[in-house]
Parts: structure tokens; sequence; C-alpha cells
């Protein structure tokens, strides 16, 4: 497969043939050697984009002609699933079926936004009611211009296909940049975009370092997923040049479990809902507050479903949870486990590397009990398998525990009792709420969070307006003069 970049149709060395290794964080051992952009690098990938863009090559397309390359490019995802998936696996360490369902989805995101292109045409324009009738009004949309688009480690060709696909949807051109730790699955985009004959500079693919993105003046639109450090520094950017902003940034999720709740289906879905892709999942929901009534017989039960899980390489059969990401990351939870025990938080299970790994960043589940609210692993996202969990006595003092938090992004409820759950779900402080459940996600429902979790709503029609601005075009059709400077 390619290591190169991709700027304005074509595979291309960085700047001075710089190169990045890509490691596996399984084992340690490098994958592949691939280019290291320059801010130069960046800066040509904008250039190729804006010309794209303005040469109305692409924009000027019908959504039904936009779609028709949506749909290739899905299909040829779906065509390379294993390789891809098996790609994904390595240069993120998450187990093979969780890469398959990702990329997999990934592709039916390509296809969704291809179906809502051809919708475009479908009502190009509002007519908007006048009080005046001397006037008609109408408003059009129109694609918002050239996208720079940031992905994260976690989930890195579906990151991409939430932003990608509907900006090139709406008739924007991109510049997309992935993340230096997993940039693999965005070099197959690149290879099947080239391959479906995507016009050139439509999309731009700079992996490495290369920066200048997010200040570029040539930029219209910023999308990113990542940190909130990192996300305030890309508003900033935006700020400075008056330019929209979408921003899915952290999460420190509740999980509310009342006592009426099947025990079996509450620990399930616990794991599920922190245990899954390793934790490195901004809307984890890594606290859980647990009705006093079955505290004690739901932590039993989790502790020892937990201590089931098996750990190891992706590729190896029934792994249910891989490495870390990386070196980094795999110290920082580690360094939050630690600041638990420090803090005198109950630790119950896991917490370290599991024995017979001497390779790879392999951290066991891990489950602190009876978290004080005010202890930093409760407050703090921490983007590994660390789940905390305390015990509650009301509904409102759940509630209240589970809205505590500067972040907003997700939160789950579970109970069998309908009118708890609607009540319970409106009084979250949340822009995501999952019943009974925890972590599904579909291309249709609008995702993202409020307060420091980010702003904006990606997926559905939602991340389709993201790149769309929106035109008023008025007429005057009265055969009477104006007359505002005739003399009385």
């Amino acid at each position: 497969m390619q290591t190169k970049l991709y700027i304005n149709g074509e595979f291309v060395d960085a700047e001075h043939g710089a190169t990045l290794d890509i490691i596996n964080p399984a084992d340690e051992s490098i994958i592949a050697t691939i280019a290291n952009s320059s801010s130069q690098d960046a800066a040509n990938a904008v250039q190729a984009a804006r010309h794209a863009f303005d040469s109305g090559e692409w924009s000027g397309l019908t959504g039904k002609e936009r779609a028709r390359y949506l749909y290739a490019m899905g299909d040829a995802i779906r065509n390379n699933l294993q390789a891809i998936s098996e790609m994904e696996t390595l240069d993120n360490g998450k187990p093979y079926p969780e890469a398959e369902w990702d990329i997999t989805d990934a592709a039916d995101c390509f296809s969704f936004y291809a179906q809502l292109a051809e919708e475009l045409d479908e009502n190009p324009e509002e007519e908007i009611k006048l009080g005046d009738d001397r006037f008609t009004s109408k408003a059009i949309r129109q694609p918002i211009g050239v996208a720079g688009l940031i992905v994260p480690f976690n989930f890195p060709l579906l990151m991409a296909a939430w932003k990608v696909a509907p900006a090139l949807a709406a008739g924007c051109t991109a510049v997309l940049k992935p993340s230096t730790q997993t940039p693999m699955t965005a070099l197959w985009l690149a290879q099947i975009a080239h391959e479906v004959g995507l016009p050139k500079g439509v999309l731009n693919i700079v992996t490495g370092g290369g920066s200048g993105i997010t200040s570029s003046p040539l930029v219209d639109k910023l999308a990113f997923t990542g940190s909130v450090e990192t996300g305030s520094t890309v508003m900033k950017a935006a700020a400075a040049g008056i330019k929209p902003v979408t921003l899915e940034l952290g999460g420190k999720s509740a999980l509310l479990i009342f006592d009426d709740t099947d025990i079996d289906a509450a620990v399930e879905w616990t794991m599920f809902g922190i245990f899954w892709n390793k934790g490195e999942v901004c809307s984890a929901t890594s606290r859980v507050l647990v009705h006093e009534n079955i505290y004690d017989a739901f932590m039993e039960k989790l502790i020892a479903e937990t201590r089931k899980i098996k750990i190891g390489h992706g590729l190896e059969e029934g792994i249910k949870m891989g490495p870390a990401v990386s070196e980094k990351q795999y110290n920082d939870v580690l360094n939050y486990i630690q600041i638990g025990i420090d803090e005198g938080c109950n630790l119950v299970s896991g917490g370290k590397r599991p024995d017979g790994f001497d390779k790879g960043y392999f951290i066991k589940p891990t489950i602190f009990a009876d978290v004080d609210p005010q202890a930093r692993i409760w407050k703090e996202e921490i983007f590994g398998p660390v789940v905390c969990i305390r015990s509650f006595a009301t509904e409102e003092e759940a509630v209240k525990l589970a809205n505590d938090s500067e972040f907003g992004l997700a939160a789950a409820v579970m109970s069998k009792d309908k009118s708890r759950l609607d009540r319970v779900s409106r009084n979250l402080d949340a822009g995501i709420i999952w019943t009974n459940c925890s972590q599904p996600t579909f291309v249709e429902a609008p995702w993202g969070g409020r307060k420091k979790s980010g702003i904006g709503r990606e997926l559905g029609h939602w991340g389709l307006s993201n790149y769309l601005t929106t035109k008023q075009i008025t007429d005057f059709h009265s055969e009477e003069p104006w007359g505002w400077y005739l003399e009385n």
C-alpha cells in the first residue's frame, strides 16, 4: 500500500524526504515507514484543496454526480474489508472484530452521505414568505469551501469517514490529517480516492506532523475530534480566522443503574461501556452509579466477569481487549491508576500489566469501587480501561452526581421503568443519552456534546449541515420605483 502523502491527486514524498515509523502497540514492532509531512506539505495540500474548490470542478457537480464517487468509495472499503480491518488492528491495537465493525461502519457512512448528496438535488432552495409582496426571497445551501479535518487515534478510519463523507457530499474539498499514531487506514482511503477517480485536489491527506491547517486563511471550516487541550487550540485558530468549527472532545460519561435493572445486563453494558476499544472512547461510560440496593451483587458479578476478558494481540482468535494505542497512552493510564491509589481510592481489580506480556502496551481492565466524587480519577478523563464506581440512594442524587462534571458528551441510564428512563434522560446534561445500553452509535443520529465535550453535531443530516452555508437571495420585482429619494 501507499506510504506517501496524497496531495492534488498524486502520491508525493514529504518535504526533504522526511519519514515516520509507525508502531504496532501489541508488540512494539514497526508496521511501516511513512511520509512525515512538514508545514509546507500541509500548505501545499490546502492550496490544492483551495484550487479544486474555486475551480468548481467538484462543488459545481450535482449532488447525484458527487454521490457516485461516495458510493464507489464505500464499496471499495467493503471490497477491502479484511485487509483494511487487519491494518486497523495492527495500527491501533483493537481486536479484529472491533476493527471490522469500525471499517464496515466507515463504508456505510460514505453510502449514507452519498444518499444525502442525492437528496440535495431534490430540495435545492427554500422559498421564503415575506410580508411585502413587492419582493420574493429564497434561501439556497451551498458548500462552505475548503474543510480542514483532523481526526484522532481511537477510531482512525471511522472518524475520517465521519468528516470526509459529509464534507465531500456537500461539495466541499478537504484536507485530512490523521493522528500521527494511527495514519495507516487514512492512507488506504487515499488509495481508494485515487482508484475511484476523485478529481484532483478534492481530498488531500497529510500524515505526520504537518501543521498550519487550522491557521490557514485558505481553509473555510475546521472539524476536529480529540483532546480538550488541542480542541481549545483549534478553536482559537478558528476564532482568529472567524471561521466555523465543529469540535468533539473529551468525556467522562456516567452510567446510572437503578435497582430494577437486571444485574447481568447491567454488568454487560458496564463492561462494553468502558472496556470496548480498550477504553479509548470519548463517550466511554467511565463513571458508573449503581443503586445501593444492588451495589454489592453488581460489584461481585462485574469483578468476576471482567477477569474473564481475554487480552492480547488483536489478530488472535477470541481476543476481547488489545493494548493501549501507544507507549505514551499506556504510561498516562498507569499514571492515573497510581493517582487513584495515592488518593485512597479502592482498587478492586486490574490496575497493572497482565502476566505473560513483556512486549506491548497492555493494561488489565481496571475497577475502582466506592470512588469519592472529588477524586481525580472520577473527574478527569483517563481514556483507558479504567472504570470508577459508587453507589447512590435516590434518583435525584444520581442525576446530580452524573451532571457534576465539566464534560457533557454522553450518559446512560438503565431501568425497567420507562417513565423514569424518559425523565432521567431529559435531566441528564449531555448531548447523547442511551437507555438500557451504552455506546451504540448510528450514522443517522446526531453525535456531539455539551460543555467541554465540544461544539456542534456530527452524523445524520446534522453532519452534512456542518459543510453547507445558507445564502439568501431576495428579488425586488415591482414595476413601481423604490422612490426613497424622490421629493414629496
